[in-house]
């Protein structure tokens, strides 16, 4: 049989199965993605509203994890850089801690912050030291403890873990209590300490839609939601049946697959709200924070601080909240409405749209960065990619659709094709 005439499907045009099927197109084969939504992306999608370009919550790329590179076209992609760190918010008022190795102008505002002592600062300054040092594997092997206990063993103050740690890290790993391996905040650490973070011009879908876009003989069909995945078919809502020779499963495989029925995947969420102002309360692209336990608001973002798309007549903020609320819809609204004016004095805000994602970050343990192609094989025909097989990144969703598209060549093929990928396949 040729390579085009073999019946590959991919359930999920999220960045793992386009990683997967940038493999399988290089290696000669003609793919099908099945997605169950109108467009592709999965969790990095834009979209536009009034003129503005609105990322399906707030989201930040960081160039230096190294799938980034491999699969995409960074300069095309017009990265726009945020600024290192962060301003805090509190009913203090307002300060900035940023990385003076990686900006100078946070280098001032950082010494005279009293967000912690000096004890605090250096710290910070070695552990940025110690962690550029460390490799991924060696990060990845480390014990696994919770992000607040690693910071304690560090012995840094309750002040500074309250006051930075948690509001900034709160926002990444979708969870307020610093409970997430401390494996992922090294590695995260280590990623914004080495590169930058940045959104896109065109917003964080234009990721998923440059690697699209360079698919040359993979079908995407969207609009089509996946029933039941069995060896050597596909059942989809509609009751249609296709056939599948060898099938990823690029999404949650636990609703599809019968013997995976009791291994349901929890998922950390959060709100992100987009309103419009007559003017931004920050010049410089960097994130707000406010700091106060009862506050419900995480971050914020102005994201006509960078350069954008985007044709609205005022500016965007984004705000993002993660702890968990019985508000509804409305009351939570006006109670970010309140927070934004009480602690950061941002007023006169006219409502653009709301989104619940409620499936923002897997939340899982014994975190691991590699897996081999093998690893991703549930049966002779199905595989399973995902960052919920690592870790909640975007480097782990690439990663993992790369090893289930060679895990599917080594069955496809024989013999063991190697997990380190060469202009041969990508």
């Amino acid at each position: 049989m040729k390579k085009e005439d073999y019946k590959i499907t991919i359930v999920g045009a999220g960045l793992s199965g386009l990683a997967a099927a940038t493999v399988l197109e290089n290696r000669g084969y003609a793919p099908v993605i099945l997605e169950a939504s109108n467009t592709i992306g999965g969790r990095l999608a834009t979209d536009v509203v009034e003129g503005y370009q609105l990322d399906r919550g707030f989201q930040v790329m960081l160039t230096a994890y190294p799938k980034v590179s491999q699969y995409l076209d960074l300069k095309n992609l017009m990265l726009q850089e945020l600024r290192s760190g962060a301003v805090i918010y509190d009913a203090n008022g307002e300060q900035r801690i940023g990385d003076p190795l990686r900006d100078i102008g946070a280098l001032w505002p950082t010494i005279v912050s009293n967000i912690g002592s000096f004890s605090d600062k250096f710290k910070v300054l070695k552990l940025n030291i110690d962690l550029k040092k460390k490799s991924i594997d060696a990060i990845f092997a480390s014990e696994e403890k919770t992000t607040l206990e690693y910071l304690r063993e560090k012995s840094f103050s309750e002040k500074i873990i309250d006051k930075f740690f948690r509001p900034f890290f709160m926002g990444i790993f979708l969870e307020p209590d610093l409970r997430t391996s401390s494996r992922m905040f090294e590695f995260v650490y280590k990623m914004f300490g080495k590169g930058k973070a940045v959104i896109p011009k065109d917003g964080i879908g234009a990721i998923t839609k440059q690697m699209a876009e360079k698919l040359n003989r993979t079908d995407i069909r969207f609009n089509t939601a996946v029933k039941q995945v069995i060896d050597g078919k596909i059942i989809l809502e509609n009751g249609e049946n296709l056939e599948s020779h060898f099938t990823i499963v690029a999404t949650e495989a636990s609703d599809l697959i019968a013997n995976l029925k009791n291994q349901q995947i929890q998922w950390k969420s959060c709100h992100t709200f987009y309103f419009e102002a007559e003017k931004r309360s920050l010049d410089i692209p960097v994130i707000g924070l406010i700091s106060e336990k009862e506050a419900l608001i995480n971050n914020f973002f102005w994201h006509t601080s960078i350069a954008t798309t985007s044709k609205g007549k005022g500016e965007l903020l984004s705000v993002t909240v993660v702890k968990e609320t019985d508000l509804n819809l409305e009351a939570l609204k006006n109670r970010v409405e309140v927070e934004l004016d009480k602690y950061c004095q941002i007023k006169k805000l006219r409502f653009l749209k709301h989104y619940e994602i409620k499936k923002g970050l897997p939340d899982i343990s014994q975190l691991q960065y590699e897996l081999l192609p093998t690893e991703t094989r549930l049966t002779n025909t199905i595989f399973l990619a995902g960052d919920q097989l690592l870790n909640g990144s975007q480097n782990a969703a690439l990663l993992s659709g790369e090893r289930a598209a060679l895990g599917l060549l080594e069955t496809l093929e024989g013999g063991a094709i190697t997990g380190q990928l060469t202009s041969e396949y990508l």
